[in-house]
């Protein structure tokens, strides 16, 4: 297991037993107590945990962080998902992120890579977002520039919607965004149930080079009101592999890169 997703794994767990003990760690994750003691720092110096004599609680704070994406559907394939998006992010680059469970994973999984992965501490890696929990869950992480779109917050997604986010977009330019969605349709597009996060995703679709969809399987089958973008404005999708073949393979057709993790 690499260091960032055993860190990663370290959080939920800490947050899912409240507190635990050095001891602990070395078994559940076989590291040494050197090993679990510098995770431990290094967690603790992100404001993720709380270190304590012997072991480590969970920060009431920003700990929180997997448990609230772990209560949502499907979360064990949006970890996954997530996971696979960190690996995907190249230091220095700019990327973005809109609103949702699977982003909010994602974007906690690349604050983990960047926390670990000496790479990021070479070159300043950006993150765009108009959701402010995203900014919120990486302000944390020094190795990464947070750039929050302007507008009007939602509730339901945490998202910043209207005029006033959509002013910056075309003043700038996104190496990849990571789109999370409310439902993929292959012959039609992506959809969000609100029109005026669609508005905002279009945006920030068009500011990208790279647009890669981050959405578990089940957002094949459900609809929703507003469309973000056609098909062909897609140039990847990372989804879980409960993902309907004939659909993987129209969009494969479609010169969308599939990946099924």
């Amino acid at each position: 297991m690499e260091r960032e997703e055993r860190l990663s794994r370290l959080v939920e767990y800490i947050v899912a037993e409240g507190s635990v003990r050095i001891e602990e760690i070395t078994e559940k994750f076989s590291v040494s107590m050197p090993t679990a003691r510098r995770d431990l720092d290094a967690l603790a110096s992100q404001q993720l945990i709380v270190r304590t004599r012997g072991g480590a609680m969970a920060n009431s704070g920003s700990g929180d962080i997997p448990l609230r994406y772990r209560t949502s559907r499907q979360w064990r394939e949006k970890n996954s998902i997530a996971r696979q998006v960190a690996k995907m992010v190249e230091p220095g680059s700019v990327i973005a992120f809109n609103g949702g469970t699977t982003t909010t994973s994602a974007a906690f999984e690349v604050g983990v890579r960047a926390a670990a992965d000496e790479s990021f501490a070479d070159t300043e890696t950006t993150v765009v977002t108009n959701a402010v929990n995203i900014a919120n869950d990486l302000i944390v992480r020094p190795q990464l520039r947070i750039v929050v779109l302007g507008g009007v917050a939602r509730l339901r997604s945490y998202e910043l919607i209207g005029p006033l986010t959509s002013l910056i977009l075309p003043e700038i330019t996104v190496d990849t965004l990571f789109l999370g969605v409310n439902s993929i349709d292959t012959s039609n597009g992506l959809f969000t149930q609100d029109d005026g996060e669609a508005a905002v995703n279009a945006a920030l679709a068009r500011a990208a080079r790279r647009v890669i969809v981050v959405a578990d399987s089940t957002k094949f089958d459900t609809t929703a009101f507003a469309r973000i973008c056609e098909i062909d404005a897609v140039h990847g999708l990372v989804t879980d592999s409960g993902a309907d073949p004939e659909k993987v393979e129209e969009l494969q057709r479609r010169k969308v890169e599939v990946t099924l993790v």
